[in-house]
């Protein structure tokens, strides 16, 4: 069965974290974005996307399988463990 898989990386450019995150994820689209859809989205340019997926705290990454929310992670995360999550 072949998976729709989508990381959604929530995220803002006066956050911290998420500029340490930045080259994870940029890596990542390298190794596995014939497999994953990533999407970054910017909160301060899609607010109501960040309320529809009840974003409080950044970076927040979101993972949906055939469109389905299979988790949610808040904060920082090494790239081994999302790596896990998403593959």
């Amino acid at each position: 069965m072949n998976e729709n898989i989508e990381l959604l990386d929530f995220y803002a450019e006066w956050c911290g974290p998420c500029q340490m995150m930045k080259p994870i994820i940029e890596e990542l689209e390298k190794e596995i974005g014939d497999k994953v859809k990533i999407t970054k989205v910017n909160v301060d340019e899609n607010q109501n996307l960040a309320s529809e997926y009840e974003v409080m705290s950044l970076p927040t990454f979101i993972i949906k399988k055939d469109k389905q929310i299979v988790d949610k992670i808040s904060g920082e995360i090494s790239k081994s463990e999302l790596m896990k999550k998403l593959v």
